[in-house]
């Protein structure tokens, strides 16, 4: 990163300080704290390295009345009303009910399926050409498929207009499927 914030002739020193942020899925060092910062230490001296990098692990489970605590709670929502940021629930409204927004969701939704296959394909094809492509476009066809399953069931669910029973039955998912992205969505 250091070589795009360094122009010709500029001294070390001169670079602006970066961070780096992770935002991770668990409280991975179980303090219950809203972000880790790390900073890198020269271990002979025992002092700091301050070479203005940063690193930030923000504790995804984290749910505190900080923004970061909100902000993790948003990431979380299925529904743009149960959202603390009104930035991020006017986009969440947009990309699930509007039609345009949905449009847009569908065909994101496509991108990230044409990427899974292709990178089933990739990996599949260093384990063997044949089994590789069999397996990488089973994989992604799979979960692509199951992704516009839940799109779909998530859609009917928030119409508000259909008994769960018909939704697993429109959608192909179990009910047991139907019921968990209803409680996720209600979450």
């Amino acid at each position: 990163m250091d070589i795009e914030n360094l122009h010709s002739g500029q001294e070390f020193k001169e670079l602006p300080d970066t961070y780096t942020i992770f935002i991770i899925e668990r409280d991975f060092y179980e303090k219950g704290e809203s972000v880790y910062p790390i900073e890198r230490m020269n271990l002979a001296t025992g002092k700091p390295f301050e070479d203005g990098e940063h690193i930030l692990y923000v504790n995804g489970q984290y749910r505190g009345e900080s923004n970061v605590g909100k902000l993790m709670h948003d990431f979380r929502c299925t529904r743009a009303d149960d959202m603390n940021f009104e930035l991020m629930a006017d986009r969440t409204r947009y990309l699930k009910e509007n039609p345009k927004g949905v449009s847009e969701m569908c065909r994101i939704m496509e991108d990230m399926r044409n990427e899974s296959l292709k990178e089933g394909m990739e990996q599949g094809m260093k384990q063997g050409m044949k089994q590789g492509m069999k397996q990488g476009m089973k994989q992604g066809m799979k979960q692509g498929i199951k992704e516009g399953m839940n799109e779909a069931a998530l859609r009917m669910l928030a119409a508000g207009k259909y008994a769960l029973e018909e939704i697993a039955n429109i959608s192909g998912l179990s009910l047991e499927e139907v019921n968990r992205l209803k409680a996720e969505r209600n979450a």
